[in-house]
């Protein structure tokens, strides 16, 4: 599992919610987990809620719709949003809000993350702000924290897939 941190500096504070994680990948490749709707479709939204649709015009100012699909009940989670930066492969800022039945987004949110190279690996730090509430704040937190243990065993799967290849490559050079 990849190394998690949540900030005890803005664990208290009920309008922002702070998440720094350590991905055993580098950096080009984690900013591309979030930015490339083939691999956001694999590990996206909590283990209990997985992403069932994704899609997104990834330029400032272009729109992403997705929807998580509760595993047990079926129930249909709608989230939408507005890129507002996209910084290859340092940082990426984007808002967030839950679309209603009548198609209202309220209590919209704004998404920074951050990618530092940290030894080949990737420390990602991702803030999400203002919440309403400490409740908000702190289910968001569990479920982005579980999403982010998805994306940490799709890269680990990435990584296994590549290994053999290495591996037989180092074979026929010899």
């Amino acid at each position: 599992m990849s190394e998690r941190k949540n900030d005890a500096a803005t664990a208290g504070a009920p309008n922002e919610l702070v998440i720094t994680r350590l991905f055993d990948a580098p950096r080009e490749l984690a900013f591309r987990m979030f930015t490339e709707i083939e691999h956001i479709r694999q590990w996206g939204g909590p283990h209990d809620y997985p992403l069932v649709h994704a899609e997104g015009d990834l330029r400032p100012g272009g729109k992403w719709r997705s929807c998580l699909r509760a595993r047990k009940s079926g129930e249909k989670m709608w989230q939408s949003g507005v890129y507002r930066e996209i910084v290859p492969p340092e940082r990426l800022v984007y808002t967030f809000a839950w679309e209603e039945e009548n198609g209202n987004t309220p209590n919209e949110t704004l998404i920074t993350i951050t990618f530092a190279n940290d030894n080949g690996k990737t420390r990602m730090t991702f803030r999400q702000a203002p919440f309403v509430s400490a409740e908000s704040r702190d289910g968001h937190r569990k479920g982005w924290n579980s999403s982010f243990d998805r994306l940490d065993d799709y890269l680990k799967g990435k990584r296994a897939a590549v290994q053999p290849a290495r591996q037989h490559q180092k074979k026929e050079l010899k």
